[in-house]
């Protein structure tokens, strides 16, 4: 039996498994320059971990932007898929890791704030799909996170107890939702300075150092330790 028997691991997608934000970036950063908006990596750190339906919606209000929140959806996913197929990068480590639970039978699963389409397009143009065939997007339940609707509806697909979930996150509002959801919590802060956010407080561990810091066999050590 393995020693990770009873336990489900939950990932986000984007900041977690992939280095996908230079790619939403460089799509928010096109779209919004055609609405004669400048938006720095700066401006965009403080939309990690926000689905793209509910950025929209602040971009709208904050720059004035009156096109249809649907067109602007249309058109900043068309721009991200063409850099997310042949651009993004899984983490060496995280795919080591998925590749270590894979081996161990552990069910897996992706629940991200990114598209259904977009979270194809990242899982098949890294191989990744050959392990993680459960996806859940925002787009597919209520309400995006800090919300917990996308992980207990991953861990509804998984047959899995929200209790016996961990999840993978990056970012503050997904560690948010991890704790709404009654899951324990690997926290890989994607932006440095927000490790001390409250949200990250309640992880059950707290890799303060993001990816710099996150090793396949620490992650898988911490699992065993804490399985029950």
């Amino acid at each position: 039996m393995s020693r990770l028997s009873g336990i489900s691991v939950i990932f986000d997608l984007d900041g977690t498994l992939v280095d996908s934000e230079p790619n939403y970036y460089e799509a928010s950063r096109r779209l919004l320059a055609e609405h004669g908006i400048a938006f720095t990596w700066q401006d965009n750190e403080q939309y990690v971990g926000i689905s793209t339906w509910e950025t929209l919606g602040v971009w709208q209000e904050r720059y004035g932007i009156t096109a249809p929140r649907l067109d602007l959806l249309g058109e900043l996913n068309h721009r991200y898929l063409e850099l997310a197929r042949t651009a993004t990068r899984a983490y060496p480590e995280m795919r080591k890791f998925v590749e270590l639970l894979a081996g161990e039978g552990v069910p897996m699963a992706v629940a991200s704030g990114s598209s259904p389409e977009a979270i194809d397009a990242i899982l098949s143009g890294t191989g990744l799909d050959a392990y993680l065939r459960t996806a859940v997007s925002a787009d597919e339940v209520a309400h995006g996170k800090p919300a917990p609707d996308v992980f207990l509806e991953a861990a509804r697909r998984l047959g899995a107890d929200p209790a016996d979930c961990v999840v993978l996150e990056d970012a503050a509002p997904g560690a948010a939702a991890a704790h709404a959801a009654g899951m324990r919590c690997i926290a890989i802060p994607y932006v440095a300075a927000q490790a001390d956010a409250p949200e990250f407080a309640r992880a059950g561990l707290l890799l303060r150092g993001g990816q710099e810091e996150f090793t396949a066999r620490t992650a898988h050590d911490w699992l065993v330790r804490n399985r029950g």
